[in-house]
């Protein structure tokens, strides 16, 4: 058999005995565990950016973004289903399309978590640098090498990032159920904060401000004169960042083996936080646009806040930027979460060293794995800006995105007897719907983000042929080894 079409079976996709997961997740953390990943830094920062790009025609991005997520939110909770192993986009993409596919939709997935993990480390520790100023902490000690200080020199390492990632990790680490339940609490915190919002700018509603709805039009386009580097607007280049405060409930897949009764759960979880934040998000946009004019929210870093103050709630603006800086972790969490069990299943499969896939038998989880991830998304927000891959992560989500689809429809046409607990409704136009859509989407980003997109699955390709095309678990046993 060629590594070109080295495929997993569907019922060994869960692996051995000595590399499985404990089951301790039921549908509730599913869906805590989803909007804890969703309801971030999206909802908090996104919406005045992708403002600035739309204007109140963000209505529409939101919408957008949030329908090609729904009809691959419905993809991923067929394939989880039928697939309940841990592992996500990679696993389905190893079951369907074969070995080098998966390695590829999986090192998308490793480029996707790392960033967002990365990205949101650095935006807590912006809330809360001054809390570690209280301490007595150094200047140095704030900001990585890229920041230049008051007093011209540079600063060292962003130590409140690097502290917010081992936090993060150290608390996966001792056990998922225990993880899954804090982040229960901190996701309730998140959602009482918006629900404040919401409640106090509803009386400064203000339907005016809604017209013109898109005053840079609907496609993705570059400003005339900006250069072939320039920001592109119009509501489909707001889609293409939005994107990014959607996603999250795939990490929700993730959990698949460590789910109790993952034939009825994860159908809950992914679909159910995925209704629960679009209804959040476009509640919040709506009311965000009615409150305050786009093009004037959207100079701020911190939208919401910035909205509560120019209404003369300070009081409560300080109180939703506190559970800005609480519940953020939530992201954290449940992406660490996603990559630590992404790099786990790649190393069960051989695709990276075996002793990555090593269980802990009292806490039931990869612990070392675990610690690894926190410890990248530390150097990663400790040391770098990621002003200009950030949206990477986007990419590497829809690449996974379209993986998963195109697995859909591939097993619908091998195995079109095998058992679905949950199918995909209209599959025909639902799987190549969430297709095009991550394809448009990826169109819609900046050139350069594709260009280092490129880049980077170039050097997982050396990785690949130099390491995982000889080592993996088929491979072995193909060669007799195992």
């Amino acid at each position: 058999m060629s590594f070109w079409n080295r495929r997993k079976a569907i019922e060994t996709a869960s692996g051995d005995g000595h590399h499985a997961l404990k089951k301790t997740l039921s549908w509730y953390h599913l869906i805590a565990l989803g909007v804890g990943a969703i309801v971030g830094t999206g909802i908090y920062t996104l919406t005045g950016v992708g403002a600035g790009l739309a204007g109140p025609g963000v209505m529409l991005s939101f919408l957008i973004a949030g329908a090609v997520c729904a009809c691959a939110a419905l993809c991923y909770a067929e394939l989880s289903t039928m697939i309940p192993a841990s592992g996500s986009a990679y696993t389905y993409s190893y079951v369907s399309m074969g070995e080098p596919v998966a390695w590829f939709v999986g090192w998308s997935l490793i480029l996707e978590y790392t960033l967002v993990c990365a990205a949101v480390a650095v935006g807590w520790s912006a809330h809360a640098t001054g809390l570690f100023r209280m301490a007595g902490f150094p200047e140095f000690l704030l900001a990585g090498p890229h920041v230049e200080l008051a007093d011209g020199t540079h600063g060292l390492i962003n130590l409140p990032a690097v502290f917010i990632s081992f936090a993060v990790a150290g608390l996966l680490a001792l056990g998922t159920k225990e993880s899954a339940t804090v982040n229960m609490v901190l996701v309730f915190i998140k959602i009482t904060a918006l629900a404040v919002f919401v409640a106090l700018c509803l009386p400064a509603f203000d339907a005016s401000h809604f017209t013109p709805f898109m005053p840079q039009g609907f496609a993705a386009h570059t400003i005339e004169g900006a250069g072939a580097d320039g920001v592109k607007v119009g509501v489909m280049a707001a889609a293409s960042l939005i994107f990014f405060a959607f996603y999250g409930f795939d990490a929700v897949s993730t959990a698949a083996e460590e789910t109790k009764n993952p034939k009825r759960d994860l159908t809950i979880g992914i679909v159910g936080s995925m209704l629960v934040c679009t209804l959040i998000y476009m509640v919040v946009a709506a009311v965000a646009i009615g409150a305050s004019r786009a093009e004037v929210f959207s100079k701020s870093e911190a939208p919401l806040v910035f909205i509560l103050e120019t209404l003369q709630h300070p009081k409560m603006a300080q109180l939703v930027a506190l559970a800005a800086v609480v519940a953020l972790p939530t992201v954290i969490l449940a992406f660490m979460y996603g990559q630590s069990r992404i790099f786990f299943v790649m190393a069960r499969d051989g695709l990276l060293p075996a002793g990555l896939a090593k269980v802990n038998a009292k806490t039931g989880t990869p612990v070392l794995m675990t610690m690894l991830t926190g410890a990248l998304s530390a150097v990663l927000s400790g040391l770098l800006s990621l002003k200009d891959i950030a949206e990477l992560a986007n990419a590497g989500t829809l690449a996974a995105f379209i993986a998963v689809g195109l697995g859909v429809i591939i097993l619908r046409r091998r195995e079109p007897n095998r058992p679905r607990v949950f199918s995909t409704p209209l599959w025909q136009l639902v799987a190549p719907g969430a297709i095009l859509g991550c394809l448009y989407l990826f169109y819609s980003l900046p050139s350069k983000t594709q260009l280092y997109f490129l880049y980077a699955h170039l050097i997982g390709a050396a990785v690949y042929f130099l390491y995982g095309v000889r080592r993996s678990a088929l491979a072995r046993a193909e060669a007799g080894k195992v």
